[in-house]
């Protein structure tokens, strides 16, 4: 047997029903040369008297070794072997084309022979993006244009694997490209290489999306992708409708010339009844994302589109199954998230944020108000439904008209149907949190009763426990004062529930409602704090009791809600009340905390032990310290947590199950996937040892470097964002605590974690972590002094900051730009504001990096600042908004502040408009501008004396002005006084001594003398 036959015989072993034969098979072919594998599976792709499945395997075996170790073994191919390789790659896609038809077997083999060609030319592309396989273009171009159908598919499946293969010509085959692309969109005689064509050039398309001009070369193509996406209809091939999506998603303005067609067309597929339901979808998925990405575009378009689209998504809310055992469910099932229904009201949800409740509102509430009062239960539900999806969207508009609203939703806390009070709970529930606290403060008095009405309702026990959910989102953002007015009610309900199903657990087995029921009463406990001390005996024994005796799998969690439930209570009413049961608790908590190791990860009594040791390290303080040992193992284990990844193309992207799974697009057809179980309690894990350095600081000193050697590494965690945030948050803490072990720890933590904390800083997506990066790196500046920064670590965070506030500068740029825009709109200037707001977070970051370079080097910050001063000067200037104003002021703040007289240096940039600011018309900046002047007048000196006399006037103005101490004024005319005060201790002090004492900004700085 030659060795081409024996390597045919092992691949064999792989398509065996044997798993011993398919694991003998496996560990022989990775014991084969690379090189030689590639030779020997080449071979067996274009063996014409071998199954189309070994030919098939081969092919996939082959793109895997280009796709994973191309570079392994492609240098060891001489110049000979490489051509070679590449003539009979393209000889072996001739071969199947002759052989083969459109469909079944032989196009399959063909697709994955043309991958194989793709993946060498993915790999051919150079850093500089030049192609190093010029013959690939001249066969892409003649395939594409032959008249054989199976060849044109060749040359559109590589160019929609490879939508790059141009590398840097592309420039130069635009034109050829389009007439290629134009002409197989309308090949009549063969459908599938239309729609390979709509493919190809949404691939294409999808490589160019930053190259406008580029993009709109092809808008000649797009009526003909249009047609070919109602053609598809009538076939099985949904992947074309799916292309539409792409286009919308990331090149929308191609779309815009034909949007209304768009519309009419993506209606008429969702409207088609006979359609399988995934085809109705992927049309309103079009349709949603097109709102999502163009909200103002289709916000024109609105009157023609949104009434009936919004009245075929409630028409598919109502597509449920009435399943009489619903209500009677022990546990939380799954939501069918294919089903209409679901996908409805996601969509609803969607569609209500794209466009917003200005545009989406009436319409819906037109629609709804009929469907309330349907004898069919599914109407009511639907509608009850829609109002929780849409809240968030329309909140605005909703909470001017929240009365008739949450007057029109509890009756049906009384309906007849147990899912309709399910939904009347979602939604009650779901508008405490979006709507917060103004449902609380407005609307406590009906929602309270009501909602404890539902828990009485021992019949259904699911509903039961919605009300109960429903009291947590009600109660966890509800002002302390307004629950402590329903504490008897409430949680003598939740006493007798909880007592009532307990019994139910041990006679019956049931727990749902019991395990909602202690989540309710730690959100309870959670928001009445000292006020729930008068309770905490009435519950605290059967949540002992709960702890120590729901040892059964079935029970893991509610044992998790019981140990979260306990540790809640105890710092709600703090450690002299907790520390009669501490005892018990502790024991129960070590004896639990000794059996973690042999707890699956995903358990979920691991992230609820770790947060319960959290919070009762915030009870008992410094005692805590005695446990510490006992319970870094499992924390630090559960931080450490390492996550399944995998890199796959496209097709096996699709296959993972997205609830187990998150993809990232690396590129053409590469894909990363992360499987998701435990990131969560990972991230909570991280969370709780910055709790402990926070909190214990000497008593965390001798676990302080194996956390920091976790940690920082952590910052680069994209998987998660929490994990990247509590590393962030952990660093300025760590230092701290290895300040107690002396200065020379301190500098040597403090090189341990600058290089990857200011690589960090440069590559971090998303603005809130970013935010709390900044923040860090400001902490640590702090906490280092002078002296421990050096000169290239200095050079690197200026120059992020430089790139920071260009951004800052950038984007403000872009919005008034959009603000120009044809498709501008009211509800776009929400987003743009919304936008800025994001922006100015930021800013204040870029301030607080500043501050603490002044605190720790004073003046001899100066030389460093004087590279980001005309940031600050362009800030300042009159035309800018005012909270770039605000936060220039602050800087300028700090520079006369740790500056002292040598700020002088720069007054012609900052004093006549700090004095000017005293009148400005936002509290912000002229409380920012009072500040300036008090430390002017505190630490600038006598030179600065003319300056103070001059704000003096405008100072006392902001003092007695009508309405200075308003809620939203206070802080401004506080800071006024305090200038007044320590700027002008001579004055007379009857003009402004009625503003005192000073009682809100705590942060002054500043002793005031009445």
């Amino acid at each position: 047997m030659s060795d081409q036959e024996q390597f045919e015989s092992l691949l064999r072993g792989f398509l065996a029903p044997d798993s011993n034969l398919i694991s003998q098979s496996e560990q022989a072919y990775e014991g084969i040369p690379v090189d030689q594998k590639v030779g020997f599976l080449l071979r067996a792709i274009t063996k014409q008297d071998a199954t189309k499945e070994l030919n098939s395997l081969a092919a996939v075996l082959l793109r895997r070794l280009m796709s994973t170790s191309f570079e392994e073994w492609w240098k060891q191919l001489d110049n000979h072997s490489q051509t070679a390789l590449k003539q009979d790659l393209l000889a072996a896609v001739q071969q199947a084309c002759e052989t083969g038809g459109m469909k079944g077997e032989e196009a399959s083999l063909r697709k994955k022979i043309c991958d194989v060609v793709a993946e060498l030319a993915r790999s051919l592309i150079d850093e500089n993006g030049n192609n190093q396989w010029p013959e690939i273009l001249k066969f892409l171009f003649e395939w594409g244009s032959s008249p054989n159908a199976a060849r044109k598919e060749c040359a559109l499946s590589i160019l929609a694997a490879v939508p790059g293969i141009f590398g840097g010509q592309m420039g130069h085959y635009l034109d050829v490209i389009r007439e290629l692309l134009q002409q197989c969109l309308i090949f009549h005689d063969c459908r599938e290489v239309r729609y390979a064509a709509v493919k190809a050039l949404t691939a294409f398309l999808l490589h160019v999306e930053s190259e406008q001009h580029v993009v709109m070369h092809f808008k000649g193509c797009l009526p003909a992708i249009l047609q070919n996406v109602l053609d598809s209809v009538q076939s099985d091939d949904d992947d074309v409708l799916k292309c539409l999506i792409e286009l919308a998603e990331n090149v929308p303005k191609f779309l815009r010339p034909q949007l209304e067609q768009i519309v009419e067309l993506s209606l008429k597929i969702n409207i088609d009844s006979t359609l399988d339901d995934s085809w109705r979808q992927l049309a309103l998925e079009v349709l949603v994302t097109m709102c999502e990405i163009s909200p103002a575009s289709m916000r024109k378009h609105a009157n023609k589109f949104l009434h009936p689209l919004i009245g075929q998504m409630l028409t598919m809310m109502v597509e449920l199954d009435d399943d009489p055992e619903w209500s009677l469910a022990d546990s939380i099932q799954e939501e069918d998230n294919d089903s209409n229904a679901i996908v409805a009201e996601t969509s609803l949800d969607r569609l209500a944020c794209a466009l917003g409740g200005k545009t989406v509102l009436p319409l819906l509430l037109s629609q709804l108000a009929p469907m309330l009062h349907q004898d069919d239960w599914r109407l009511r539900y639907a509608a009850l439904m829609t109002l929780s999806a849409t809240g968030e969207g329309c909140r605005k508009q909703m909470e001017m008209m929240l009365d008739q609203i949450v007057d029109a939703i509890l009756p049906f806390l009384r309906d007849s149907h147990p899912r309709v009070r399910y939904a009347a709970c979602n939604a009650i529930g779901q508008m405490s949190t979006d709507m917060a606290p103004l449902m609380q403060k407005k609307f406590h008095a009906k929602i309270v009763p009501g909602l404890l009405m539902v828990l009485d309702d021992e019949m259904n026990p699911r509903t039961q426990a919605h009300a109960g959910a429903a009291l947590v989102n009600f109660s966890e953002d509800c002002p302390k004062s307004v629950l402590s007015l329903y504490l008897d009610e409430l949680l003598s309900k939740l006493h007798e529930v909880l007592v009532r199903k307990l019994n139910e657990l041990v006679t019956k087995g049931r727990k749902l409602v019991l395990e909602q029921c202690i989540t309710t009463l730690a959100s309870v406990a959670d928001t009445a704090q000292d006020k729930f001390i008068a309770y905490y005996d009435r519950f605290m024994p059967n949540l002992k009791y709960i702890f120590e005796n729901a040892n059964s799998a079935e029970l893991k969690l509610l044992r998790g809600k019981a140990i979260e439930c306990i540790s809640l209570m105890g710092l709600a009413v703090g450690k002299d009340k907790f520390m009669q049961d501490c005892t018990d608790v502790m024991q129960l908590l070590l004896k639990t905390q000794s059996e973690m190791n042999d707890l699956e990860t995903d358990d979920p009594q691991v992230s609820y032990m770790i947060s319960a040791w959290a919070r009762i390290c915030k009870i008992l303080g410094k005692q805590f310290e005695q446990y510490l040992p006992a319970v870094m193992g499992p924390v630090m284990k559960a931080a450490s947590l390492k996550p399944e990844v995998t890199v796959l193309d496209d097709d096996e992207a699709k296959e993972l199950d997205e609830e187990e799974w998150q993809v990232v697009q690396l590129g053409d057809q590469q894909n990363f996937g992360i499987k998701t179980a435990g990131l969560e309690e990972k991230a909570t894990a991280c969370s709780m040892l910055v709790c402990y350095a926070r909190e214990l600081k000497e008593g965390f000193v001798p676990f302080v470097e194996d956390v920091a050697k976790l940690m920082v590494p952590f910052l680069k965690f994209y998987f998660h964002d929490g994990v990247r945030s509590a590393a962030a948050e952990s660093l300025p803490f760590l230092l701290e605590c290895a300040g107690i072990r002396g200065a020379q720890y301190v500098t040597e933590m403090w090189q341990f974690m600058v290089g990857d904390l200011l690589t960090a800083l440069k590559t971090e997506p998303e603005p809130d972590v970013l935010g709390e990066l900044m923040h860090s790196l400001a902490r640590c500046v702090e906490h280092l002094g002078k002296g421990r920064i050096n000169e290239d670590q200095m050079r690197q965070i200026i120059e992020f900051l430089d790139e920071k506030l260009r951004n800052h500068f950038d984007k403000d740029k872009e919005r008034q730009e959009q603000r120009q825009d044809e498709d501008y709109d009211e509800e776009l200037e929400e987003i743009l504001l919304d936008e800025t707001e994001s922006d100015v977070y930021l800013l204040s970051k870029v301030s607080d990096i500043i501050h603490a370079f002044f605190i720790a080097y004073r003046q001899e910050f100066f030389p460093v600042f004087d590279q980001l001063i005309h940031h600050f000067i362009q800030l300042l200037a009159n035309q800018r908004s005012y909270s770039d104003r605000q936060w220039s002021l602050c800087i300028w703040d700090d520079v006369i502040e740790f500056g002292g007289s040598s700020s002088l240096r720069y007054q012609q940039h900052f004093l006549r408009p700090m004095i000017v600011s005293l009148s400005d018309p936002h509290p912000e900046v002229r409380q920012a501008a009072a500040y300036g002047i008090g430390v002017m007048g505190m630490f600038g000196g006598a030179e600065y004396a003319q300056a103070c006399s001059e704000a003096l006037p405008s100072l006392v103005q902001m003092i007695c002005a009508v309405g200075s101490r308003e809620p939203e004024a206070l802080s401004a005319t506080e800071n006024a006084i305090a200038a007044v005060t320590k700027a002008c201790p001579q004055m007379h002090k009857t003009e402004w001594q009625g503003g005192l004492p000073v009682r809100g900004d705590v942060g002054l700085g500043l002793t005031l003398v009445p």
